[in-house]
């Protein structure tokens, strides 16, 4: 008797899968950046300032992307959680699959499963300084994010 199975099961080339995997794999980052530029232009719309895309797929199982942007008061921080989910439900047929801080609105965090939206006051994004731990992470540019959107005068 052997020690493995001999059967006639048609074999594929290791090539052929690694091809299927990462034809996969791009397909899900166009999906996820995609979703994360969706976020980032319903902020802007708000007048969301310093948005930050990061690309953390490669430095950790959380998310593909965080987007991370202030907002300048409370009722701001709301107001720019709202236009998301809006826009969205509305592009993506999607909603967050989780949503905290949003009845407090000095910081607002969404969770759509690849992407995960941090919606903070000035305080709480100095303080808490997310994008020096994620400082590894891949900054993806947004040429929208240098036009304006930002602090009232």
């Amino acid at each position: 008797m052997s020690d493995y199975f001999q059967g006639n099961f048609p074999l594929q080339s290791v090539s052929d899968i690694k091809d299927a995997l990462s034809s996969l794999e791009a397909e899900t980052k166009d999906v996820s950046e995609n979703l994360a530029v969706t976020i980032a232009e319903a902020a802007l719309d708000r007048k969301a300032g310093d948005i930050l895309l990061l690309r953390v797929a490669d430095v950790s199982y959380l998310a593909d992307y965080f987007v991370m942007m202030t907002g300048y008061s409370r009722v701001q921080v709301r107001a720019i959680a709202e236009a998301i989910e809006g826009k969205v439900e509305s592009d993506w047929q999607r909603r967050p699959l989780r949503t905290e801080g949003k009845a407090e609105g000095s910081w607002v965090l969404q969770d759509y499963g690849e992407v995960i939206v941090h919606i903070m006051m000035p305080n709480e994004r100095e303080f808490y300084n997310l994008e020096a731990f994620w400082v590894h992470a891949e900054r993806i540019s947004l040429p929208k994010a240098d036009e304006g959107g930002g602090k009232p005068i």
